[in-house]
């Protein structure tokens, strides 16, 4: 089967299907971004979200305010301390977002057949007839017989709770359309979708950029995400950024939401960080058919160009159940054997009934797909698309991947200031964990001095198969004879206490001695 993305091995992997899944300090290679809200953001639930195995937290300001955010993050913090798990912050940003406004609260309820009037006129009240949209711009954008979405929390697609609607007139600033499926619509806000249609308001919104300069300077995120369409989305927030001080080493990610963001992916894609495949949004831009084409094509070049890619809304359906359907646990194992590097849970842990079971449920999914993932394939795609003459650590990490494979290493050690070697390392998806040492870097900006590091260090949490630790600067970088507290000891035996070393394993260790870079096997002895 080399040209599949499975490796199965018959007759010992169906016998193998019965056997349960072994438990693991690390529950799967690949990440797991949780969204921390209402029904997840005590100490409690946080800390035991981190346990199952959630690496990313996700402060989504699409709704809630700044401080019931700094309320969940310091209860996140508060969390890491007493499970001694890192935790990396992401920023989610709201975004060129048309919402409905419901000032009542009140259920409205919508009959199929039956015309409905979108208004800007943010002071009448929603009523089964009317609704206020807070855009002034609709009426200009859309025409006879667009399609228009109305629903909440990016999109659920339950048809009881989100409607889509046919436009049959403009008139003015109001649109008149006719409603397609009967539904009701309860609480403050739902999202307004116009499917292909350009919405001419800023990627940033002032909005947008106040949280940034307030929220995400005082809390030095990790990753900001944003809503792109062009490269020029992505130019211009890290512009801003630029000058906010530390906040200019967030790493940016690009969610690619609609038509727009797809036509221009190849050029987002090499001014982002990494990428958010959105599939609630552009599961509504697109038709269902081809959603799955474009996750698999924009999840291979994001493989390819090295940056990690986010999948979304992968068991919906856990939001208020205990198990995923059979549809939506395929789906996650697929997204892994894809090469997602992460798995993004939002209303399953934001507003879910079971936040802690369904990170938990995500992982064991994820660690059964990455046992038939097909490394010598990607491996073997992954060096010819990089070519020859390879450069300097290409050549380097790819020697790693290699030899750690043929060696049955157990794991590899990669020493790294950046976190560049070590996601270089990642990119061509090794079988077993990568321990990330991070060394710290000293500065001064002729005032005080300060270590680097903690960023670099969280940034890798978003990376498949990478598990990063933060050296204690004072250790040197190897064994010399006059020490036993080298970094490298200090490792291997926090990979030991994690069990992903055992006596006699061997290990692959990744290292800069003076100017040269250097990969060794080390075998370990009792």
């Amino acid at each position: 089967m080399q040209s599949s993305p499975l490796l199965l091995e018959e007759p010992i992997r169906m016998s193998s299907i019965l056997e349960p899944s072994k438990p693991s300090f690390f529950p799967a290679m690949t990440k797991i971004v949780g969204t921390l809200g209402p029904k997840s953001r005590s100490v409690d639930t946080i800390s035991h979200c981190l346990d199952a195995g959630m690496s990313v937290a996700r402060f989504d300001f699409s709704w809630g305010d700044p401080e019931y955010h700094q309320e969940t993050l310091e209860n996140l913090r508060t969390a890491v301390r007493s499970t001694k798990k890192l935790c990396a912050i992401m920023l989610d940003t709201a975004g060129p977002e048309v919402q409905v406004v419901n000032r009542t609260d009140r259920p409205i309820s919508l009959q199929e057949g039956t015309l409905l009037v979108l208004t800007p006129d943010q002071n009448k009240d929603a009523t089964s007839n009317l609704l206020p949209v807070n855009f002034n711009g609709l009426s200009k954008a859309v025409k006879k017989g667009d399609t228009i979405f109305i629903g909440k929390y990016l999109f659920t697609g339950s048809e009881t709770t989100s409607v889509w609607l046919e436009v049959s007139e403009v008139n003015g600033d109001d649109v008149t359309c006719l409603i397609k499926n009967s539904a009701t619509l309860s609480g403050s806000l739902y999202t307004l979708h116009v499917s292909q249609i350009h919405i001419d308001l800023p990627t940033l919104t002032d909005e947008d950029k106040e949280v940034i300069r307030t929220w995400g300077v005082r809390n030095n995120i990790d990753f900001l995400a944003l809503y792109a369409r062009h490269a020029e989305d992505v130019r211009h927030a890290r512009e801003f950024i630029s000058k906010l001080g530390d906040l200019k080493q967030a790493k940016i990610f690009a969610k690619i939401e609609n038509i727009e963001g797809l036509k221009h992916f190849d050029e987002i894609l090499r001014e982002a960080d990494g990428v958010i495949v959105s599939r609630g949004n552009l599961g509504i831009d697109l038709p269902p058919e081809k959603v799955f084409l474009f996750q698999k094509a924009a999840i291979y070049k994001c493989n390819m160009a090295g940056k990690p890619v986010v999948v979304t809304r992968v068991v919906d359906s856990m939001t208020d159940n205990l198990r995923p359907t059979r549809a939506e646990a395929t789906d996650v194992a697929n997204a892994v054997l894809d090469g997602s590097d992460a798995i993004l849970l939002g209303a399953e842990t934001l507003r879910g009934l079971y936040p802690v079971e369904t990170i938990s449920t995500v992982g064991k999914i994820c660690a059964e797909a990455e046992k038939v993932y097909n490394q010598d394939l990607y491996f073997k795609k992954a060096v010819k698309y990089v070519g020859e003459p390879m450069s300097h650590m290409e050549s380097i990490a790819s020697s790693a991947v290699r030899a750690a494979i043929k060696v049955k290493a157990s794991v590899i050690i990669c020493f790294t200031s950046s976190g560049r070697a070590a996601r270089l390392i990642a990119k061509y998806r090794p079988t077993m964990p990568v321990i990330s040492v991070v060394i710290p870097q000293l500065k001064t900006n002729q005032l005080r001095w300060t270590f680097t590091g903690a960023f670099e260090a969280r940034q890798s949490l978003i990376v498949r198969s990478l598990f990063p630790m933060l050296a204690d600067p004072r250790h040197p970088a190897e064994f010399s004879s006059g020490t036993n507290e080298s970094i490298l000891k200090v490792a291997l035996d926090h990979g030991k206490a994690c069990g992903l070393i055992k006596p006699h394993d061997r290990v692959v260790v990744c290292q800069k001695v003076g100017d040269s870079s250097v990969v060794k096997i080390i075998e370990l002895e009792d």
